[in-house]
């Protein structure tokens, strides 16, 4: 019998070390442990409402460059390449001269290459840099000396000149016209139709004048947002990212642990555990809730685990202003009698080989 004591010593204590390592749970005492190699690199941080203000306050992503702001369009000009439809009262000859059965495109006068048009009895008219009413002026003033008191009307059947080009995510990609009615950056947005499923709506780049803009999108559901006013010019380019790069981790005693594509700068911790099922009610540890940002960039800063107690409904709409941001990782550690139930799920097979162990023993010795 005294032989099978140092056998049930060696299980016992090699079982010690085990009683808490069954499952995923994260030590927060080991996080900011002075002295040890990862007290520099990681910091944890309580959601609290003061944090959530100091975010709120510190989130700079809906503000756009005041150059983008302060660009208003002037009166549109007419290019190289746009076909003009020139008008003239009363003189059919002169508005048609291909017969008004043709189609109006082709009774229109195409800007040339070099920015002039031919017009009867006007001659070579340099459209280029003009305007539509210095257009009309000119045309007017010159057929006045074949017709009395022309009355002239100049507009645009197709415009070519003055374009943006889409890109990325958009629906409908490729050059976008901006004409005499302006082009919005909600305009090229709506008409690029945003493939919503696949778009980083929080990335948007616009490049112009040789600079990048970053700008998101998800700003228009914001108060004060001035997005509206926000104008394209001749040579801008969008490019909106595909979001298959940005996701959100939810792991741990969720009700299904799964990433979660980021499709912008709105999701927050509610939200994204609401879209996994929430926590697990019979597993879970409310107060053991994290969010570990910055893994990606260990090398240059630390890594910050945010820690929130999800015990109370109040925290649930604390939760609620807490924004996520791409590649962060929402853990929830399990309540401390899962951790006591999967450790006796191990211990029991254990324990009967124990037993079995010392049932051999006890027949040695009675044999002996």
């Amino acid at each position: 019998m005294n032989r099978a004591l140092p056998l049930a010593m060696l299980v016992g204590l090699s079982l010690q070390g085990c009683i808490f390592s069954p499952g995923q749970h994260m030590d927060t005492g080991n996080l900011v442990r002075e002295g040890s190699p990862e007290s520099s690199r990681i910091e944890l941080v309580q959601i609290t409402p003061k944090l959530v203000a100091i975010e709120e306050a510190s989130d700079h992503s809906s503000m756009v460059a005041a150059e983008l702001m302060t660009y208003r369009p002037q009166e549109y000009r007419i290019g190289a390449g746009d076909l003009v439809y020139i008008t003239v009262w009363d003189h059919p000859e002169l508005t048609a001269p291909s017969g008004p059965q043709q189609q109006t495109e082709a009774n229109g006068r195409l800007v040339r290459p070099d920015g002039s048009l031919f017009y009867p009895y006007v001659g070579t008219v340099e459209a280029a840099g003009k305007t539509i009413e210095e257009l009309r002026s000119t045309i007017a003033t010159r057929l006045s000396h074949v017709v009395a008191e022309p009355q002239v009307d100049v507009s645009i059947l197709r415009f070519v000149s003055q374009k943006v080009i889409l890109s990325g995510a958009f629906g409908k990609t490729g050059q976008l016209p901006i004409t005499s009615s302006h082009l919005s950056l909600l305009d090229a947005v709506g008409q690029g139709s945003v493939q919503t499923g696949t778009a980083d709506i929080s990335g948007l780049v616009l490049k112009r004048d040789g600079r990048e803009y970053i700008i998101d999108l998800d700003a228009l559901n914001r108060k004060n947002s001035n997005l509206h006013a926000l104008y394209l010019k001749d040579g801008d380019q969008l490019h909106l990212p595909y979001n298959d790069q940005k996701k959100v981790y939810l792991l741990g005693e969720v009700t299904s642990a799964r990433s979660l594509v980021f499709k912008g700068t709105d999701m927050n911790l509610t939200d994204a555990l609401g879209s996994v099922g929430g926590l697990r009610q019979e597993t879970s540890s409310g107060k053991e809730v994290y969010v570990i940002r910055g893994v990606e960039n260990l090398a240059d800063e630390p890594v910050k685990v945010f820690q929130i107690d999800l015990k109370s409904p109040s925290a649930f709409a604390l939760a609620q202003h807490f924004k996520l941001k791409p590649q962060d990782v929402v853990y929830v550690g399990p309540a401390d009698v899962t951790r006591w139930n999967r450790f006796i799920s191990q211990v029991f097979p254990t324990a009967n080989l124990l037993r079995t162990g010392v049932a051999i023993q006890d027949d040695m010795g009675s044999e002996n």
